[in-house]
């Protein structure tokens, strides 16, 4: 039986909004406010503590279908470490739980670096969001009861010092995947020089395509509020979607795809052989995505249908 599927969407905000995210507040909070001032749905592409700023890339409308590609992308942050005073946190917002007179310099760090490239394994922070027995780690952590998570392969692509300026923190950037914890990368890389440390001050200034330029305050995309699909900081819809093939199909073919129906595009405008079976691609008719689709035994068949 044909699936059916949703007639589009007219009228509606549909597109990315990066917000410079202030710090103090959660990601959630900040979703929350552009959903209330815009009318729109709204989601996000990758949270941010409380404590972090930056880059909080922002789906409206139809633009959340896209959410996973996005957050997929690799994320670019600069952050201070604190070295002497560890905290349950792995940040300034927690209880102190050890403290220690080592420091290490600038060498002693600069050697370090390099253990903590590539793909490593990494234990997430107690106070994280991760599921334990259907509860938030950290809701366990604040109840007196921090979980002992497990160690899971994370990728760090960049890790530089940028500076040491006195003995009591260094500044660093790095560019890492998705499910790497920075509280945690401070945590560690402490621990490798023979210190204690957490993280004092962490910025996001990338997050896959969305970059620190394209970033508005919260406090403007609020003010905008309806006018926000009129604004120049609407993104389209396809910049989360620049990763991963883009498909043109005819108008007989978009409307077959809009409407369920699995495609087989013309053999002589392109060809599924050269992308892997079970790939998502970006179904695109005059440029426009319509429908994330997956490639199955040399077909197109729907995924999630793009309205608008």
């Amino acid at each position: 039986m044909t699936k059916q599927v949703k007639p589009p969407v007219d009228g509606g905000v549909h597109g990315w909004l990066v917000v410079d995210k202030p710090c103090g507040m959660s990601s959630a909070r900040a979703v929350a406010l552009v959903r209330r001032s815009s009318g729109a749905k709204v989601g996000h592409a990758g949270t941010l503590d409380p404590l972090a700023t930056g880059v909080l890339p922002l789906a409206l409308g139809e633009a959340t279908k896209t959410v996973r590609f996005a957050a997929a992308g690799r994320k670019r942050y600069h952050f201070r470490v604190c070295w002497g005073v560890s905290r349950d946190t792995d940040d300034c917002e927690g209880a102190v739980t050890g403290e220690t007179g080592a420091r290490p310099d600038a060498a002693a760090i600069q050697a370090a670096l390099p253990a903590f490239r590539g793909t490593i394994l990494q234990r997430p922070p107690a106070y994280s969001a991760i599921q334990v027995g259907g509860r938030r780690s950290y809701a366990l952590a604040r109840a007196g009861k921090p979980p002992e998570l497990a160690a899971r392969p994370i990728e760090i692509a960049e890790l530089h010092l940028l500076s040491a300026a006195d003995p009591d923190h260094a500044d660093f950037e790095a560019v890492v995947g998705a499910g790497t914890y920075i509280r945690a990368l401070a945590r560690d890389l402490a621990e490798r020089l023979g210190t204690l440390g957490h993280i004092v001050q962490l910025r996001r200034t990338a997050v896959g395509r969305f970059v620190e330029s394209q970033a508005i305050s919260l406090d403007s995309a609020v003010a905008l509020g309806h006018s926000l699909g009129a604004s120049e900081h609407l993104l389209p819809i396809e910049t989360a979607l620049d990763d991963i093939p883009a498909l043109a199909l005819t108008a007989a073919e978009a409307a077959r795809l809009r409407h369920g129906q699995r495609v087989v595009p013309g053999d002589e405008r392109l060809r599924l052989d050269d992308i892997a079976e079970g790939a998502i691609v970006g179904a695109r008719h005059e440029r426009v995505v319509i429908a994330l689709a997956r490639i199955e035994e040399g077909a197109l068949r729907p995924v999630r249908i793009i309205n608008r």
